[in-house]
């Protein structure tokens, strides 16, 4: 495994500009994730998750600072960089009158995967979601769990360095959501790299050895799982400690 982080943030501020006003999403966050964690990115809406996820992905550019995916800078070697990461989103993002094979095969094309290669990975990543039955079913007649299910496919299917999981069990009854949890933990256990974001706290707390809660645009608290409940409390008894006390901070 080569040594140092996968992703390093070094003082990233993005600013948001709407004529006169200005409004920091992000505060001068600095991060590192190491190689072959599960890394759990925790904070309340608004507080910078969202932001963060998009400047690391390319979707908006850093105002100032820098971010390092596998030592390629993402603004400098952006077409680099994105073959690097694979983005599972909150919001289905698709065009619901394809299928999941078409999904994944579009994906696959945009990183230029040879037509040979991509058919076998489609195909293994079809198998290995379950979705043989509903390969050639279109998005929009899945159900939540089966969309969920093909976002993860496609974020896949360039075999990135780095999977981000922005609410990926989001809608998702308990049963497909404990299936996503076990396909994730050996994922991760095969070595890669995997960041999640998740309003379900004990769902990060099954998952991730590594968290950082998020708030104002601020990097407020982050270690080890072990180290956020080392008091004997659960992670979401923590991370209401901590936020409660970050939003005390800031009202004053």
């Amino acid at each position: 495994m080569t040594p140092g982080p996968i992703l390093e943030i070094k003082n990233l501020t993005k600013i948001y500009r709407n004529g006169r006003r200005e409004e920091t999403a992000l505060n001068n966050v600095s991060l590192d994730v190491e190689r072959g964690v599960f890394f759990g990115l925790l904070g309340p809406n608004g507080a910078g998750k969202s932001t963060l996820i998009h400047s690391v992905t390319g979707v908006t550019e850093p105002t100032s600072g820098a971010i390092l995916i596998d030592g390629v800078d993402v603004v400098k070697d952006y077409k680099i960089a994105r073959t690097k990461v694979g983005l599972s989103p909150q919001e289905f993002n698709v065009n619901i009158f394809n299928t999941p094979a078409q999904i994944m095969d579009y994906m696959a094309g945009y990183y230029g995967i040879p037509k040979a290669t991509r058919k076998e990975k489609i195909d293994s990543l079809i198998k290995r979601f379950n979705l043989e039955k509903h390969r050639d079913v279109l998005f929009q007649k899945l159900s939540g769990g089966l969309k969920r299910r093909v976002l993860l496919g496609r974020a896949l299917v360039h075999t990135p360095d780095l999977l981000i999981l922005d609410e990926p069990t989001a809608g998702v009854d308990v049963e497909q959501r404990r299936g996503l949890w076990e396909y994730l933990k050996e994922l991760n256990k095969s070595g890669k790299t995997i960041i999640l974001t998740s309003h379900y706290l004990e769902e990060v707390q099954y998952l991730c050895n590594e968290i950082a809660i998020i708030n104002h645009g601020k990097i407020v608290a982050s270690g080890t799982k072990a180290e956020f409940m080392r008091d004997g409390k659960s992670l979401e008894e923590k991370y209401l400690e901590i936020t409660k006390s970050n939003n005390n901070k800031n009202a004053l």
